[in-house]
């Protein structure tokens, strides 16, 4: 929705909402619309999520992982995460065409340094096969569906969702003298690993400036009276990982405490809140297993 179609009275009233306490469509200003969470979509992958927001956000997300060789130029003893977003032009009709190049680029940067960061990172060594020779290549793949917003945020729950569903073949190594190296993938899926570190992955939140207040989970609405937002990256210990402003709006020094401070609380309610409902999935999926039944969180797609 372009800014323009926003007239001063419906700009008024969100902001008189927003400091009154309730937003327009009932929410409180730290309330996120009710998320839906389904993993194990794709069988043709190693782990997938998918998030809604509401009735609007939808972002499906893809972990595959493949034999590569190892970059040399960084010591040879890590493996290596490529990630990409793309927004279906359906999701939003600003991103038809070209129009979704800048938000891709932009996602997809913030995933590469929340994945493979120095704080709440993977564990890339873990990822080395054969030092100076092979490694896993962790393959992220994102699209979205569908865009009512806050979409950064959805994101990086269908990443953390995905990720920690994921299993990797083990491998199995074996010197043949001379200083070669030779390793064979294992078949058996009982022994396929996790990825390590997948637990430790942050969750971003988006805080935006509205007026006197600040918001989270945004809608399109709502984002288009905000001169300014931050995307804060906590992760499970509780420790900032990225901090990245955005908007032409300055932010008092006392305002950006107080968003971040929100960013730390509403993280923490939602990696409580991803986690449980992978636990509980996990344990489903099981059930039905038992049973003989098609696992849900498969159904469901």
């Amino acid at each position: 929705m372009p800014s323009s179609l926003l007239s001063p009275v419906e700009r008024d009233f969100i902001r008189s909402s927003i400091l009154s306490g309730t937003r327009s469509d009932g929410r409180g200003p730290s309330d996120y619309r009710t998320p839906e969470l389904v993993t194990c979509l794709i069988p043709q992958t190693d782990g997938s999520a998918r998030c809604r927001l509401g009735d609007g956000t939808d972002v499906l997300v893809s972990v595959k992982a493949e034999v590569g060789s190892v970059d040399l130029s960084s010591g040879g003893d890590t493996g290596r995460v490529v990630c990409n977003v793309e927004a279906s032009p359906s999701a939003n009709q600003s991103f038809e065409g070209r129009g979704a190049d800048e938000l891709n680029n932009e996602l997809t940067r913030a995933l590469d340094r929340a994945i493979a960061g120095p704080q709440g990172g993977l564990d890339l060594k873990a990822l080395c096969i054969v030092p100076g020779a092979h490694c896993w290549d962790i393959h992220v793949d994102a699209l979205i569906l569908d865009d009512g917003g806050n979409l950064m945020d959805a994101l990086f729950m269908a990443v953390r969702a995905a990720l920690c569903t994921s299993r990797i073949p083990a491998t199995t190594t074996q010197d043949v003298g001379e200083g070669q190296v030779e390793f064979e993938v294992v078949d058996d899926v009982d022994q396929a690993k996790a990825i390590a570190g997948s637990k430790d992955l942050p969750l971003c939140v988006t805080v935006h400036q509205i007026g006197e207040g600040h918001v989270v989970d945004a809608t399109p609405t709502e984002a288009l009276c905000s001169s300014a937002q931050i995307h804060v990256s906590f992760n499970g210990s509780g420790q900032l990982c990225a901090l990245q402003k955005g908007g032409s709006g300055p932010i008092e020094p006392s305002v950006l405490m107080s968003m971040m401070q929100t960013g730390r609380e509403q993280a923490k309610k939602l990696l409580s809140w991803v986690d449980g409902e992978l636990v509980r999935q996990e344990k489903l999926d099981k059930e039905q297993r038992r049973l003989g039944q098609a696992p849900t969180s498969q159904a469901l797609f």
